[in-house]
């Protein structure tokens, strides 16, 4: 949820959490996809609406904020390897960036009340969770 602080700012607040086995940024997989644990999103009562069509098996774009990550990073060597060139972090899939939002695409596993177990998700245990949307398929399947 998105409130406007002033003309320039705004407040974002957390819908749930995740719970995840990762715990430490220096081990976790870069992306979901190289070998995330399963992991738990837990949600807050007042969103409970909006998780009753959530399916087994979709794939959803989780939307995160990665409270650990710096905000005063512009560039990075992707991926850490100091042999590739600085690229700027908004050609990059850096946490580190001026507004940490993390972006990840994701497939429910199960759903339990307000917990909702998906696969592929490299958030550490904690990370703030801002938002869940639909993968959407082909322009006739919307």
């Amino acid at each position: 949820m998105v409130e406007a602080a002033s003309d320039d700012t705004y407040l974002l607040r957390p819908v749930g959490r995740v719970a995840s086995p990762l715990t430490d940024a220096a081990s976790a997989p870069r992306q979901g996809d190289e070998g995330a644990p399963a992991a738990w999103l837990i949600f807050d009562a007042p969103v409970e609406r909006a998780l009753r069509d959530l399916r087994v098996g979709a794939e959803v774009l989780v939307l995160t904020w990665l409270d650990r990550a710096r905000r005063d990073v512009l560039a990075v060597h992707p991926r850490g390897d100091g042999s590739r060139p600085e690229t700027g972090v908004f050609s990059t899939r850096s946490p580190h960036r001026p507004n940490p939002i993390g972006l990840h695409r994701v497939r429910v596993l199960a759903v339990d009340g307000l917990r909702v177990q998906v696969a592929d998700l490299e958030a550490l245990d904690g990370t703030p969770v801002l938002d869940v949307k639909p993968v959407l398929g082909a322009v006739d399947e919307r």
